[in-house]
């Protein structure tokens, strides 16, 4: 079994792949630690120490905006870093949140999660202790970059080519517990047949 939730930040793919995963008892990845990992070691360090960073609110930090503008400039890490998540992919029984799996992985039943710009800002700022409306910026900025990015490594367009996903869900009307409720049964119904 192998799910992949894809989504902007603050969508609550985090959330809904970690559920997921203890569901049904799946290994849960979330590529997003990994990326933040790889800023300061290679992939053969973090695959070996198998621990991932839990700084909250590290992505809205100045250290994550001038590594966003390195990764902009080197490709090379979020191309090892998606070279990393298909491997695992392949291993299967996996839950695992990317931004850009869901385009890239031919395996899997692939999630993609919306949300509007004001309930992400919400979400994050909640989440990382930071003043509503705070995040909003640099979540706009981040969304530009990341589509920037995988533009110009894949060819596709982030949050818009979602011809490969199973199922797309608006989570703005949605609590995690409502997400989950309708994710888990569209999940069981599938893997069932």
């Amino acid at each position: 079994m192998i799910v992949i939730v894809s989504g902007f930040a603050g969508t609550g793919k985090s959330t809904l792949a970690r559920k997921i995963a203890e569901r049904f008892n799946l290994k849960y990845v979330s590529a997003s630690a990994i990326l933040k990992e790889l800023r300061n070691k290679s992939m053969e360090e973090v695959r070996e120490k198998n621990e991932v960073n839990k700084e909250k609110d590290w992505w809205e930090s100045r250290e994550a905006g001038e590594y966003l503008k390195k990764r902009e400039k080197d490709n090379s890490i979020d191309k090892a870093l998606d070279e990393e998540l298909l491997k695992i992919i392949e291993e299967g029984n996996v839950a695992l949140d990317s931004k850009t799996m869901g385009n890239l992985s031919r395996k899997g039943f692939k999630i993609w999660l919306k949300a509007s710009a004001e309930n992400r800002d919400e979400r994050v700022s909640c989440r990382d202790a930071l003043k509503k409306g705070e995040c909003m910026d640099k979540l706009r900025e981040r969304d530009e970059i990341d589509s920037k990015i995988y533009r110009k490594l894949y060819g596709f367009n982030l949050g818009k080519d979602l011809q490969e996903f199973d199922l797309i869900l608006n989570t703005d009307y949605l609590d995690e517990a409502e997400v989950a409720e309708i994710v888990m049964l569209v999940l069981e119904k599938t893997f069932k047949k």
